[in-house]
């Protein structure tokens, strides 16, 4: 959510075929990991494909941890992570990565946030520096906040409140589905929770969800796990642990009532749909289930709800699958499984909703035949091996898998899981979670749409 996306000066750092593969069909990435004594997780994946490495470190705080009545500060807050420290004022973390030939990036989402980059292995240790000083503490002070409260509220205006649909498909929806404040409120933030944020917030916000036993440091690419383990000691071992306070109970069950809302949009020109169901939660043995089944029905050209509502009945416009902001993989509370189109204002929500159910009840009755759930798992295989095929991307992946699995290994087991899922588990994930109780849907019209009709003139003698 960054705004600031440095440009990328490498290239090739892409892997080649020599990664380590169990088989022609399967991928196992080397994963190496050790917890440092004041609680940092380090997680390692050695690929000396490309002379370059992937950093990631997450911490595990997003949108469902934040303050109340602080709408937007976990957003806020990796904004001002990036606004320097008492040692590297601000601009010093992008010059010197830029400098090094890298690039960086972070991101905010429900139960994590995370900074990313990746440059040659010879710029390694700056960016560790660079990291484990902005662990220690941040340059706080009102002039920064200021200056990154008017940045995040001009994110804001530009991708939600400027925008047709403004978001309302990963932000709205889930306000309207889900029933704890730790997961309906809008993490994006609102400006008057922005606003009142203060220094103190700041600084106890760091204080309390920024030390190294909050965080899993990822390296992956040209590094050996006892290169990565003796970098970690030097520069992040002599960081104090800090007591982070305890999580909130934001377990949800399945919804047992269908909601339905009708928003008006100023700025779009054509109707807009917004279908969202919980998810089972992560490590259910329905999650993997449910991955296969939401490609099936949502994920692409073949999918099932593409073939029957833009190109067969042509009610829809175009298709689009969520996964609220982040994958099917990468959750730690309750999500949705989301589906998203433009509509053609001849035809309606409930047509489109109608045209949903019958697919759904199709693999619910039916299950799926062999040829295309094998085309459905290779599909899912591909999509997740391509997202961990650069540094950067290993690196953040296996990171994240740590944080919220406490198991990077969870990286090769995914294919798996994905190669196990029967026509039965697909079936039984259509019946549990693809019903109309447990789902919401938001109708998004343009404003002229649901105007009230223009009263007649007046006859005129």
């Amino acid at each position: 959510m960054r705004l600031r996306h440095i440009a990328l000066l490498l290239a090739g750092l892409t892997t080649t075929s020599a990664a380590l593969a169990a088989d022609a069909d399967r991928w196992t990435l080397p994963v190496a990991v050790k917890k440092l004594d004041n609680g940092l997780t380090v997680v390692v994946s050695e690929d000396h494909t490309s002379p370059t490495v992937g950093v990631s470190v997450v911490y595990h705080v997003g949108m469902r941890l934040e303050p109340k009545n602080r709408t937007g500060f976990a957003h806020l807050f990796e904004h001002l992570m990036f606004e320097g420290t008492p040692n590297a004022k601000e601009g010093v973390f992008d010059r010197v990565i830029t400098g090094g030939g890298g690039r960086n990036n972070g991101s905010t989402r429900a139960d994590f946030t995370n900074y990313i980059e990746v440059a040659p292995a010879s710029a390694l240790e700056p960016i560790l520096w660079l990291e484990a000083d902005r662990m220690k503490t941040l340059d706080f002070n009102p002039t920064t906040l200021k200056n990154q409260q008017d940045v995040v509220k001009e994110e804001i205006r530009v991708n939600v409140k400027n925008q047709p649909y403004g978001g309302f498909m990963w932000i709205d929806i889930g306000q309207q589905a889900f029933q704890k404040w730790e997961n309906n409120h809008d993490g994006y933030g609102s400006f008057q929770d922005l606003e009142n944020a203060s220094l103190e917030d700041v600084a106890a916000f760091h204080r309390d969800y920024y030390g190294p036993n909050n965080a899993v440091l990822g390296l992956a690419g040209d590094i050996t796990p006892e290169q990565g383990f003796a970098l970690a000691q030097k520069y992040f071992g002599g960081i104090p642990a800090r007591k982070a306070p305890a999580a909130p109970d934001y377990r949800e069950g399945l919804n047992t009532k269908e909601k339905r809302i009708v928003q008006s949009d100023a700025l779009a020109q054509v109707p807009a749909i917004a279908v969202g169901w919980k998810m089972p939660d992560r490590g259910s043995p329905d999650q993997a289930p449910m991955a296969v089944l939401g490609a099936l029905l949502a994920d692409g050209d073949a999918s099932r709800f593409y073939q029957g509502t833009v190109k067969g009945r042509e009610l829809a416009l175009n298709m689009e699958l969520l996964y609220g902001l982040t994958s099917e993989w990468e959750y730690d509370g309750p999500t949705l499984f989301v589906v998203n189109a433009l509509y053609k204002p001849t035809s309606s929500a409930d047509e489109l909703l109608k045209a949903f159910d019958e697919e759904i009840a199709k693999v619910a009755e039916q299950g799926v035949d062999e040829a295309t759930l094998k085309r459905v798992k290779t599909q899912l295989l591909a999509n997740w091996y391509n997202g961990l095929e650069t540094f950067i991307d290993r690196a953040d992946a296996l990171a994240k898998l740590q944080t919220l699995w406490g198991d990077a290994a969870v990286v090769n087991k995914i294919p798996g899981w994905i190669d196990g899922v029967t026509s039965a588990d697909v079936q039984r994930a259509a019946k549990t979670y693809l019903t109309p109780a447990n789902r919401t849907v938001i109708d998004r019209k343009p404003a002229a749409m649901l105007a009230p009709a223009a009263a007649p003139a007046a006859a005129k003698n």
